[in-house]
């Protein structure tokens, strides 16, 4: 991405594949209760899809190496796309766990590859910023997405669905035309096979282990336990709205719309600041305290108007925290060994995805309070590993900050 339009380009199309990525979110719950499902279903098949995001995040990272970014993401857009189309026209439990079984094996590639493709297209000086921007318009550009997704959730929830579909299978087809190739090996001396073992799921994580040194497994500790708490957070108030609240997909998208522009506020003031002004991995620490107080306030308020309120604080602060986690694994992301660093910090949030999501369905049906319970102790708990992750990191010598400016310096 050596020019403005390039990057431009490739912004553009992040922020359609976001937004269309969360279309089906407000329209979940009306498709679990409307066909009968039990209510644990909206954790085990968002948990269901993140298993095989987790495994197969680090073969696309690996594959990237030999077919570049834009081919895998043509490849898993479409993949996500059709796994999306099973899901909305799933009539059992079985059929529509499946589908995200399916879907799962294609997202972890996209998102990958979004990022493998910003370290190795863009100049040094601008590759953080560029992941901190990346990393906002997930936040941002997926709030909004709920919002389109609940107000055409209020028409229909199949044209939710196929609206989701077409944009997704088109930003594929549309990274494809317009970035460039960057592949960093030679496939054409590879045989089928050997390549095949190099990139399978299981040998890839088994390499890891040349880049796995205490301080980042610490970090991706920290990474596990806030997408274990944000995964139970999110999806269980999505579900509660609807369940307990009676509340339709249109009140579902419009406060994750609010959500949106709170988070975009809060990071182009208070994220700037923090990565800008201070040491992001002390940091870390205290936005982390500040989601878990955040939840407690969820878990004890229970009148409407006052639980969106703090629900919305919430979002707004772990807004936050996204740019300033991945602001560290951009230092740590070197050329030689980016691809697998970041197919492992997107395997690690997976894997705290899986966990939040299965354990916040099954705690809901003892109570619907008890998943914002489980969020809060996770948040707890990344706190604890970013002050061990902070207290490591003062015996290593800090990298450039030129590696994590903010999302402000963005060309």
């Amino acid at each position: 991405m050596g020019d403005k339009r390039q990057r431009y380009t490739y912004m553009a199309i992040n922020v359609l594949f976001c937004l269309a990525a969360s279309f089906a979110h407000p329209v979940t719950p009306t498709i679990i209760q409307e066909r009968g499902f039990g209510d644990y279903v909206f954790g085990a098949a968002l948990s269901a899809m993140m298993v095989t995001n987790f495994l197969f995040s680090p073969f696309w990272g690996r594959l990237v190496s030999y077919v570049s970014s834009r081919r895998v993401i043509l490849v898993c857009s479409l993949g996500y796309a059709a796994g999306q189309a099973m899901f909305g026209m799933a009539q059992t439990e079985t059929a529509l766990l499946l589908a995200r079984v399916f879907a799962g094996v294609f997202t972890g590639g996209v998102f990958t590859a979004f990022l493998t493709y910003v370290v190795n297209t863009s100049p040094d000086d601008l590759r953080g910023s560029l992941l901190a921007a990346t990393a906002t318009i997930q936040i941002v550009a997926g709030a909004f997405g709920f919002f389109i997704g609940g107000m055409l959730g209020e028409i229909g929830v199949s044209v939710a669905m196929t609206a989701q579909v077409v944009v997704l299978a088109g930003c594929g087809v549309l990274f494809y035309l317009t970035c460039q190739d960057d592949a960093t090996m030679d496939r054409r001396g590879v045989r089928p096979g050997a390549l095949f073992r190099e990139a399978n799921p299981v040998a890839v994580l088994v390499s890891g282990r040349s880049i796995m040194t205490p301080l980042y497994a610490a970090l991706l500790a920290i990474c596990a336990l806030a997408n274990l708490g944000a995964t139970a957070f999110d999806q269980s108030f999505n579900y509660y709205l609807k369940a307990q609240l009676g509340l339709s997909s249109g009140y579902n998208g419009a406060i994750k719309g609010v959500v949106g522009l709170v988070s975009l506020a809060a990071n182009s003031t208070i994220g700037l600041w923090l990565i800008n002004k201070t040491d992001t991995r002390r940091s870390m620490i205290w936005v982390y305290m500040f989601c878990s107080t955040a939840i407690l306030g969820v878990v004890l308020v229970d009148a409407l108007v006052p639980l969106v309120t703090v629900v919305v604080i919430y979002f707004g602060i772990f807004a936050v925290s996204i740019p300033l986690t991945q602001s560290v694994v951009a230092e740590r992301a070197k050329r030689g060994d980016s691809n697998l660093i970041l197919g492992y910090f997107n395997g690690v949030r997976s894997l705290g995805g899986i966990v939040g999501a299965l354990s916040a369905g099954l705690l809901y049906t003892v109570h619907p309070k008890w998943p914002f319970v489980l969020g809060l102790v996770a948040f707890m708990f990344a706190a604890m590993a970013a002050t061990y992750h902070y207290q490591l990191s003062k015996g290593h010598q800090v990298p450039d900050r030129t590696a994590a400016q903010p999302v402000g310096t963005t060309p």
